[in-house]
């Protein structure tokens, strides 16, 4: 499923100076400037970049660039067979773009993300489709909303959410919700929050010394019985013997 799991090679937040020679790569590369200008020049054209101005590289072409002023970018190093393969070719037809407001607000979110470190690199590749369609198409696809939705519920499975809210959220219908997963991660909405908030409650329960009750809660479960329950049928462990367990395997090694 590229759609929601894109292959990319890297993504980074990156701050230029002096120019820098010339380089070309295997890579497509998106240069987003958060803030100042980057001048660039790829294959011989000239473009001035800021935050209402972007840039293309597409692979194999040689590419230089500097600035003279405070900058810092959002760089996106993504495999090209991707971009063709998902309709987002278009990205490659240019290489200086103009950045829409709603590009613009999902880069500076995801700088604000990458700058704080409280999301994982991992979360926030699962908002690309989402730039990309933007950036290609000018509007985000069903499936890149999807692609958002389950990023979002991963980084946060604790809400109190319901088919309904991520239904809300990915801007489809309760029955288009259940349609998608069922084609695209063969189970229910239902079935796949409970696997990710047990996924975040052992996640919890391996690296902290909060209580389980306290766990429980912040996982997204009524209370302490409702999450060893959920345990007990998914996994077939409780949380005190899975937390047992977990600390004996780390003292071993």
């Amino acid at each position: 499923m590229t759609t929601l799991e894109p292959s990319f090679v890297g993504i980074e937040i990156r701050s230029y100076d002096k120019r820098l020679p010339p380089d070309r790569h295997p890579y497509a590369q998106l240069v987003l400037p958060v803030t100042g200008e980057v001048e660039l020049e790829i294959e011989g054209r000239h473009g001035r970049l800021d935050p209402l101005h972007g840039a293309v590289v597409a692979p194999g072409v040689w590419h230089a660039q500097r600035s003279i002023v405070d900058n810092r970018s959002l760089i996106l190093d993504i495999e090209e067979h991707v971009l063709v393969n998902e309709g987002w070719a278009g990205v490659l037809d240019k290489p200086y773009k103009a950045i829409s407001p709603a590009a613009r607000k999902l880069v500076e979110f995801m700088h604000i993300c990458m700058s704080s470190g409280s999301v994982k690199p991992a979360i926030i590749q699962g908002w690309m489709p989402l730039l990309f369609d933007i950036l290609a198409l000018g509007s985000p696809q069903v499936h890149s909303r999807l692609s958002a939705l389950l990023t979002q519920v991963e980084a946060q499975p604790g809400l109190p959410w319901s088919t309904e809210s991520m239904a809300s959220f990915a801007r489809i219908s309760v029955s288009h919700l259940h349609t998608l997963f069922r084609n695209e991660l063969n189970c229910s909405p239902r079935a796949w929050l409970l696997r990710k908030r047990i996924d975040f409650a052992c996640e919890l329960l391996t690296h902290t010394k909060r209580t389980i009750a306290d766990i429980a809660l912040s996982s997204g479960f009524a209370d302490q019985s409702v999450l060893t329950r959920a345990m007990r049928q998914s996994i077939d462990t409780t949380p005190a013997a899975y937390r047992a367990r977990r600390q004996e395997t780390r003292q071993k090694s």
